[in-house]
C-alpha cells in the first residue's frame, strides 16, 4: 500500500432551496483515474464522524478515489447537528435523491479531481442505515459494481410501533443524542414516506434480488436488532458474502473524536478492500 499523500477537496452540490449535499473527495496524489467509493453515513452520523476521514484515507491508499458526503438533511451544516429542524424532515426519498446527485455529479464530471474518477468503477460503501440505503442504491442503481455494508440495517424503521403512533398522532417524536445530550426530531413525515415506498424501501427483498455483489459486515457486540437482521439478510439473500466480527461493536470500537484505528475497524477496511478486488477493471 502506497504512503504517497492524499489529496483533500471538499464540493457543495445544491439541490435545492436550502438543501444541500456537502462532500469530501479524496484520492492519492499522483496517477491517472481511479475506481470511486461512494461512503454514506448513518443515522445520527455525518461525513466527519469518528471513522470516516481515516477510512477514507484508507481506502485512498488503496487506489480507490473516496467520496464523503452530508446527507442533506442529516442536520449537520457546519458543525454537530446545528440544524435539527432538517433533521427532522429527513426520510429515505430524501437520502436516495442525495445518493443519486452525488452519482449523477460523478457520472458528469462536475465534482473536483474529476479526472481522477474513473466512471465506469463505482462502488459504495455504508455504515449502519447507510447500510440499508446503499442496498436500496444499488437495487435501483445498475452504475454500482459492487457494495460494502458495514454494520447495516436490515429494516428501514429504526423505531417501535409506540414511537411511529405517538409521531403520527403528534407530528413530532424525539430521540435522545447521547453523545451530544441534544433532543433529536422525528416529523410524521418520516412514517408517511416509509409507508408510501413500503416495497421499494424493504431491504432484504431488494437485496434478495439485487444481482450487484454485496458484502454484508457485521459486529457481532452489535444491538440485538442489527445482529437479527443480519441473519434475515444471510437467510433471504445466501447469494451475496457474509462477514461477522466477533467482538466489534457498532463503530468497530472507535469513537467520536476519532481517538485512533482499531482492529476491528482495520479488519472492516481489509475485508472491503479483498471484496472489491477481484470486480475491479485495472487499466
Amino acid at each position: 500500500m502506497s504512503h504517497s499523500s492524499i489529496v483533500h477537496r471538499t464540493f457543495a452540490l445544491e439541490l435545492g432551496p436550502e438543501v444541500v449535499v456537502r462532500g469530501d473527495v479524496r484520492v492519492k496524489e499522483a496517477g491517472g483515474r481511479l475506481p470511486v467509493i461512494l461512503f454514506a453515513h448513518g443515522f445520527k452520523g455525518f461525513k466527519d464522524w469518528g471513522f470516516f476521514p481515516y477510512a477514507s484515507e484508507q481506502f485512498a491508499r488503496r487506489d480507490f478515489a473516496v467520496i464523503t458526503f452530508n446527507f442533506s438533511h442529516n442536520g449537520v451544516n457546519e458543525q454537530d447537528f446545528d440544524e435539527l429542524e432538517k433533521f427532522g424532515r429527513n426520510t429515505y426519498s430524501q437520502e436516495q435523491k442525495d445518493l443519486a446527485a452525488v452519482l449523477e455529479a460523478v457520472l458528469k464530471g462536475s465534482l473536483p479531481l474529476a479526472e481522477r474518477l474513473d466512471t465506469r468503477q463505482i462502488f459504495i460503501v455504508g455504515h449502519s442505515r447507510g447500510g440499508g440505503n446503499s442496498v436500496l442504491f444499488a437495487a435501483e442503481h445498475p452504475e454500482v459494481r459492487g457494495v460494502a455494508t458495514w454494520n447495516g440495517i436490515a429494516n428501514v424503521n429504526l423505531f417501535g410501533d409506540e414511537f411511529r403512533q405517538r409521531v403520527l398522532r403528534d407530528g413530532v417524536g424525539y430521540v435522545a443524542n447521547a453523545r451530544t445530550k441534544q433532543e433529536m426530531p422525528i416529523q410524521a413525515v418520516f412514517f408517511e414516506d416509509l409507508e408510501l415506498n413500503r416495497e421499494r424501501f424493504e431491504i432484504t427483498t431488494r437485496a434478495a434480488s439485487l444481482e450487484t455483489p454485496v458484502l454484508f459486515i457485521q459486529g457481532l457486540q452489535d444491538s440485538e436488532r442489527l445482529v437479527t437482521g443480519f441473519r434475515l439478510l444471510q437467510a433471504a439473500a445466501p447469494h451475496h458474502r457474509f462477514a461477522t466480527l466477533e467482538g466489534a461493536t457498532h463503530t468497530f470500537g472507535t469513537v467520536h473524536p476519532f481517538a485512533g484505528t482499531t482492529d476491528d475497524l482495520e479488519r472492516a477496511i481489509a475485508l472491503t478492500g479483498a471484496f472489491f478486488a477481484p470486480l475491479l477493471e485495472r487499466h
